[in-house]
């Protein structure tokens, strides 16, 4: 029979309809491929084999009765360890949690179950999903498929490494620091940040949370090897499409979903003095810039939206006020006496990370107002250019190190050692401000690893940004299967 797990879910999708495949046989094949490389690559770490085999089997037969379940009927896919799914543990890499099992599945699993999705699996996260790295007590360390000294990325890393070896044809993840963007552009693959507030967080906490509302900057999107993938994925995520706000859930409304990508006015930022970008990187850029220019597009270079250094302090502090939340009280009071006995001048990533996990409600106020003039200066930003392409991360995937805390650990950057908290510059620059970013990959280094960008949109208009990563996909740069030479 022939192997499918090459396939995209768009694809596969389209061979089920047309009788040429069953769900039992794609679940089959997928199952195999898991226990053929995950030994080595340790990303599918939450197994559902027999529910899920069972679950096919309905779907099949279901088929056959002439039932249709919906977009996604039939489909093989896993998502996020820290998703709720039903019989699993949700335990975000801690010990201490990993006996909760989930009653109920999250609110983003139950749309992808109620349009027929076949969930056999849950990926490998860090702890806390606190990481650029996939690695925990629980679960161990995930591997890059393209390298498997080094990191998939995080926290969504264990999804990207299953869909790049072709353990998955489509994944759910979740971004707060570019976890969904920084995993895709280590691991090579698509993935797509949504405006914030569009896919419902509820069911993505931890034990004793649960709410209706999204945490601040955090957002649900999925994960694929196609950017038609992540488009059919949104569609059944964002439906349907609410925004969170003062009042609760409210209708929305899509914008600027009939611009052709070609007519859009495009900049592009190669580099900052906030983050530093590997010459691999803006190499791959330049060339996306050269090839738009080709097609007539308007690309308009080094063309900023906001002050970097502003931008950067301002999503640091509500990046850590956010996720200072979930901080046991004993590591909030050491944080907190932390920042007290920090020098008041210093404010590099560690006093961020002191002070803005136990800053007051007045002091977030404060930045929550710096954020307000952010948007603002982003708006006037959009009525200039229609889209904004970035890197995603300072360089490729950088070797596994699991040692210290996240800002002591060094990359390097064009032969310079770099902290990897660095990059967190290109998370926050439309993560703080709840802007949609689509990571695409445009090429490899010279050393033959993953590189990909982040195409940035104004608010709400996700479809330009996905139908921009459909148009390169199809006529410049797609994904690429690594070669697994390792196997």
């Amino acid at each position: 029979m022939t192997d499918y797990t090459d396939r995209t879910a768009t694809e596969l999708l389209a061979l089920l309809r047309a009788g040429q495949v069953t769900s039992s046989q794609l679940l089959a094949q997928h199952i195999a491929r898991v226990e053929q490389l995950d030994g080595r690559i340790n990303a599918v770490v939450v197994r559902t084999f027999d529910a899920a085999r069972e679950r096919a089997a309905a779907a099949d037969a279901a088929r056959a009765r002439g039932e249709d379940w919906g977009l996604l009927h039939g489909l093989p896919m896993t998502v996020k360890e820290s998703f709720d799914l039903p019989g699993t543990p949700t335990c975000w890499g801690f010990p201490e949690y990993k006996n909760n099992i989930a009653q109920q599945p999250a609110v983003a699993v139950q749309r992808l179950l109620d349009a027929g999705a076949v969930v056999f699996g849950k990926t490998n996260v860090p702890v806390a999903l606190g990481d650029w790295q996939s690695f925990n007590p629980v679960y161990g360390t995930t591997h890059n498929p393209w390298d498997l000294t080094r990191t998939p990325g995080g926290s969504s890393g264990g999804a990207s490494a299953a869909l790049a070896s072709g353990m998955t044809p489509l994944e759910l993840g979740s971004d707060i620091g570019a976890s969904i963007r920084n995993p895709a552009h280590y691991c090579g693959v698509y993935g797509h940040k949504p405006t914030w507030g569009v896919v419902p967080m509820e069911g993505h906490q931890l034990p004793g949370v649960r709410c209706i509302d999204s945490l601040d900057i955090a957002v649900a999107g999925p994960l694929a090897r196609s950017a038609q993938d992540l488009q059919l994925a949104m569609q059944v995520l964002t439906t349907p499409l609410q925004q969170f706000g003062p009042m609760g859930w409210t209708p929305a409304q899509w914008r600027q979903t009939d611009k052709a990508p070609w007519q859009c006015r495009v900049a592009i930022v190669y580099d900052d003095p906030e983050a530093r970008v590997d010459q691999s990187i803006q190499d791959r850029l330049h060339a996306l810039a050269d090839f738009l220019r080709s097609q007539g597009v308007t690309v308009l270079d080094d063309h900023r939206p906001v002050d970097s250094a502003q931008s950067h302090r301002v999503y640091s502090y509500l990046l850590r006020s956010a996720t200072g939340a979930w901080l046991d009280d004993a590591t909030f009071a050491r944080f907190q006496a932390l920042g007290q006995q920090a020098d008041a001048a210093l404010d590099t990533m560690r006093e961020r990370v002191w002070r803005g996990s136990t800053m007051t409600h007045r002091d977030w106020v404060e930045f929550d107002q710096q954020r307000a003039v952010l948007r603002a200066q982003w708006r006037s930003y959009f009525d200039t250019v229609d889209l904004l392409i970035t890197p995603v991360a300072t360089s490729p995937a950088f070797l596994h190190n699991q040692q210290g805390e996240r800002w002591e650990r060094m990359l390097q950057v064009n032969g310079q050692d770099q902290p990897h908290t660095d990059s967190l510059f290109w998370a926050g620059y439309p993560g703080v401000v709840g802007l949609p970013a689509t990571a695409i990959p445009i090429g490899q280094s010279p050393d033959g690893l993953p590189v990909g960008a982040q195409i940035i949109g104004n608010s709400f208009a996700d479809p330009l940004c996905l139908n921009m990563a459909r148009w390169l996909e199809t006529e410049w740069c797609g994904f690429v299967p690594p070669p697994l030479s390792w196997k």
